[in-house]
């Protein structure tokens, strides 16, 4: 049996969707498992025994229709039996079109559903803790009424040598190592994700005055300024426990470094899903614009939980759209105090170092 799996998407959506993957692997345990995705996110895929193969999708497919239309024919070749697709948006659909295989399943959406055998409802609200961005990709699975336990956690795959790596960076860097380490989700993906810099640094600040622990910040070096804005911000106490400089040089890097911290705390986005795959707690300030539904996942209010405007300021989200709080979310920051959760900060450092 071969099968392929589309998710053109940022970091977060891919390691999510590798869940699907690693259930079809339990329950078709011979079948070859092939994962279409972006370029840029391959990182987080390395060394997962349930993928095969991984596609391409790269940008001159964005920009070529010829190019798109190669790689649906590259697709078409390979003579899937099973394509699972869930990205659903018209690059997707045109290679799920061409792929010609039996059976193919997306998520309904209106004037779409020819194109696949299987059309499964897009759930509007979650059922469970594991959050929309979990329960509507298991809910492509559910077709195939698999005789398995579904395993709902991605995963991500750290070799011995990356380990080896981040602690000897550790070591370089001389953290202490009678202290838990927390890493800072410093920046979101754009700045319509990132919690005001300002108002980051009285969060590192709070961790610093309630707990002794190392700190690290996740950001590249193009967001050196960014960084130091923070850093410079914080309190001169809680600025000895920041190890500024200690940074990966790539993906695989950082997510060696995460693997040896103990929990996470910041901005929603692909960090914060690299920790929560490796089993780290998280703590997330989620954008106002983005619905904490989807993207609060595995929320257990110990060790996963996160914060929004909205539960503090409903009346601010009466009556607008996405797109309207999309335009509004950087003044709607402005009215995200930190001092609205500081209380849940320190609960959530309570019980997850202590």
């Amino acid at each position: 049996m071969k099968i392929l799996v589309i998710q053109q998407k940022m970091i977060g959506d891919v390691l999510v969707s590798s869940i699907i993957c690693n259930n079809l692997r339990t329950a078709y345990p011979n079948a070859q498992i092939d994962y279409l995705v972006y370029a840029s996110t391959t990182a987080v895929l390395e060394g997962n025994p349930n993928i095969d193969n991984i596609i391409l999708f790269e940008e001159k497919h964005r920009q070529s229709k010829k190019e798109l239309l190669n790689l649906g024919l590259q697709i078409r070749k390979e003579k899937y039996d099973l394509v699972i697709d869930a990205y659903s948006k018209l690059e997707s659909w045109i290679l799920v079109f061409l792929s010609n295989a039996k059976r193919r399943i997306s998520y309904k959406k209106p004037g779409r559903s020819f194109l696949y055998t299987d059309n499964v409802p897009f759930k509007p609200f979650p059922k469970t803790n594991l959050g929309l961005a979990v329960e509507r990709r298991l809910s492509l699975l559910e077709p195939l009424d698999l005789n398995i336990e579904i395993d709902p956690v991605p995963k991500l795959f750290v070799s011995e040598k990356e380990n080896q790596e981040a602690i000897a960076i550790f070591e370089k860097h001389h953290v202490r190592k009678d202290r838990k380490t927390v890493m800072i989700s410093l920046l979101g993906s754009e700045k319509l994700k990132t919690y005001p810099l300002e108002f980051m640094s009285k969060v590192v600040d709070y961790i610093a005055d309630y707990a002794d622990v190392n700190i690290l910040f996740n950001y590249f070096p193009k967001q050196l300024e960014e960084a130091k804005t923070v850093f410079n911000a914080c309190k001169p106490s809680t600025q000895e426990k920041i190890y500024f400089d200690l940074l990966g040089g790539d993906l695989r890097s950082f997510i060696g470094i995460v693997n040896q911290c103990d929990l996470i705390i910041g901005n929603d986005g692909g960090a914060i899903n690299m920790a929560k795959a490796l089993e780290k707690p998280s703590f997330i300030i989620f954008s106002p614009w983005i619905e904490k539904k989807i993207w609060a996942t595995f929320e257990d209010g110990i060790h996963h939980l996160s914060v929004h405007l909205k539960d503090y300021h409903e009346d601010l989200f009466e009556g607008k759209s996405e797109k309207t709080l999309k335009k509004e979310a950087l003044s709607l920051y402005q009215e995200f105090k930190p001092e609205y959760f500081k209380d849940k900060i320190e609960s959530f450092l309570e019980k997850n170092i202590r």
